[in-house]
């Protein structure tokens, strides 16, 4: 009874999330970087200014979800674990982005002393502040829209720029990898979930956090302006 209890509540959860991304999706296309790769008029400074400012919101990811699991308590131990080792899987990623970067003509320096845009700031800001508290279990909701905003949208996103700019393969590397990876994330975020579920208040916190994330995050892509 419990166990198909908590998968019921997985399900509803995942159906109120999935209603979230949709929202996001359609605010990420609404902004003006995102109307000029899709349309045809991306150009390499846009490209450039999206590189420099996803990289303060990756350096941070592994930060917050570091912090976030050593604030979660002893009942669920198999929690903190699972987001340590995203943790260290990620925290390297920002190298990619410098990479790609200086492969499509940027200068390192550039891009490691850039710093954060309006929405990157609120959206750092938010999830440091939500990693802080004492299990914090709705960043799974924040993990949800970052996660699957890669599963999703980096792959596209990457053939697009490729494509626009005719660059190589070890120029779009961040966005490639990423949607090749973090489908495999977001089935290992349905068992985290699970760790949690059911406890309608927490349903209800994972839900909120995707909200408020998705807002912050589509405003950080709305400030970039090459």
């Amino acid at each position: 009874m419990a166990e198909r209890e908590a998968e019921a509540a997985v399900a509803e959860t995942l159906r109120k999330l999935a209603v979230v991304f949709a929202d996001f999706e359609q605010r990420l296309e609404a902004t003006p970087l995102i109307r000029r790769l899709t349309r045809g008029r991306f150009e390499v400074a846009d490209y450039h200014a999206f590189l420099i400012n996803l990289r303060q919101q990756v350096k941070d990811g592994a930060l917050w979800m570091s912090r976030a699991a050593s604030n979660i308590g002893e009942d669920h131990l198999e929690l903190r674990s699972t987001l340590m080792r995203h943790a260290v899987t990620e925290h390297r990623d920002f190298r990619l982005l410098e990479a790609d970067f200086t492969a499509s003509g940027g200068a390192l320096e550039d891009i490691q002393s850039a710093p954060k845009n309006v929405g990157s700031e609120a959206l750092s800001a938010w999830m440091f502040h939500e990693a802080s508290k004492p299990d914090p279990f709705g960043l799974l909701g924040a993990m949800f829209i970052i996660e699957g905003l890669g599963s999703i949208k980096a792959r596209p996103w990457g053939l697009k720029v490729q494509e626009r700019l005719a660059l190589p393969d070890e120029a779009v590397r961040f966005l490639l990898y990423h949607g090749d990876n973090d489908a495999e994330h977001m089935k290992e975020f349905e068992e985290m979930l699970g760790m949690v579920l059911p406890d309608p208040f927490i349903a209800e916190r994972i839900v909120t956090t995707a909200r408020v994330t998705a807002r912050l995050y589509a405003l950080q892509i709305e400030e970039i302006a090459a």
